[in-house]
């Protein structure tokens, strides 16, 4: 959806796109409004509010915005990686905690319904494991052992809010998916793959990795493997996708597209080289905001905020916020043009239609 905006329901969106990155709660909106045509940001709040989509630890144990069906569809598949991630940081602090009974206690704590912060939930159940202390206790509780989600108003438009946590069994009425009984074709990973494809590919099954944080998937590759077609990149490595997915012709011209922190268009590839130079692949991890110019990342974006902006305070030319940009490349006469135009689109969006302010700044 970054070759032409869509005109699609915010919800639908989401579906599509497997999820939006959310560590930072605001970052969702940029990514559906370079994507989705008269996107407005309420309905997104709308559907977070109407418990229609979630935020909840999910692919890579980072938090994710994703509709209430998937959550509820793909979670179980993800649980061994989720707990294996968090112990890759706690490991030796929670060697000797039994997870299966610190999520019986965590279950237990959360009984009343009353959402709790990661560390209030941890002190809860701190006395039986004083050991390992909150943080390890919390993490594995809230990313780990217990299928989890981040209430609003955190994550709702315009809302600052810190993260109470409940149970999705608790916030969507039912529990999680259990996992089909194995036979070694993973239909959920297969459901996965076939998502992530028509959102993402062609691409090899590293890239479904990647963006996963599951091994590759094998037995639900395999599986589909008679309904997938398959190319060669420019490195001899193997790409999938799904017979009838668009692939637009490469000389399709890409316009301008501003993307959001830890967009997956960046992220949701281990070969990144495909939209991101080698030399600037550490702003995608850095959490940097990125500008596309003909599909490719060639500058950064912030918002410098107004002086003196605030309740109370007359708006000038001063005061407003200004969305500015910074070159990785030097730009064209025409793409320094096509980059501000679309900035100060996002200007006004960013600022409900109150500041129209962007600054294309030099090649760094």
């Amino acid at each position: 959806m970054l070759l032409e905006r869509a005109e699609l329901p915010p919800l639908d969106a989401v579906s599509h796109l497997c999820g939006l990155q959310a560590q930072e709660p605001q970052e969702p909106f940029a990514g559906l409004w370079s994507r989705l045509r008269g996107f407005q940001p309420d309905a997104l709040s709308a559907l977070l509010t109407g418990r229609q989509v979630v935020r909840t630890h999910l692919m890579r144990r980072t938090v994710h915005l994703v509709t209430a069906a998937d959550v509820l569809s793909w979670r179980a598949r993800h649980n061994a990686m989720l707990r294996q991630r968090v112990l890759g940081v706690y490991r030796r602090e929670l060697a000797g905690v039994d997870l299966d009974e610190l999520a019986a206690a965590g279950r237990e704590v959360l009984a009343d319904g009353e959402p709790r912060s990661m560390a209030q939930l941890a002190r809860a159940v701190a006395d039986r494991w004083p050991e390992p202390g909150t943080r390890p206790l919390g993490e594995m509780l809230v990313a780990g052992v217990l299928p989890m989600v981040q209430l609003p108003p955190r994550g709702v438009w315009r809302q600052k809010a810190g993260v109470r946590n409940a149970l999705v069994s608790s916030w969507l009425g039912r529990e999680i998916d259990p996992l089909p009984t194995e036979d070694g074709s993973d239909p959920v990973g297969q459901e996965l793959v076939r998502r992530y494809l028509a959102a993402y590919g062609p691409a090899a099954t590293a890239d479904v990795r990647a963006w996963s944080g599951l091994a590759g998937l094998p037995g639900a590759v395999a599986a589909l493997r008679g309904e997938l077609v398959t190319f060669r990149d420019e490195r001899g490595r193997e790409l999938l996708d799904l017979p009838d997915a668009p692939r637009p012709d490469p000389e399709t011209p890409a316009p301008v597209r501003f993307l959001p922190a830890f967009d997956n268009a960046i992220l949701g590839y281990d070969d990144r080289t495909r939209i991101i130079d080698d030399a600037d692949r550490g702003l995608s991890v850095a959490g940097a905001r990125v500008v596309l110019v003909d599909g490719r990342v060639a500058a950064t974006w912030d918002v410098e905020p107004g002086t003196g902006s605030g309740k109370g305070i007359k708006k000038t030319e001063e005061t407003l916020d200004t969305v500015v940009v910074t070159p990785l490349r030097a730009f064209s006469r025409s793409e320094r043009a096509e980059v501000a135009e679309e900035g100060e689109q996002l200007a006004i969006f960013l600022s409900d239609g109150e500041s129209a302010r962007v600054r294309v700044g030099r090649e760094v």
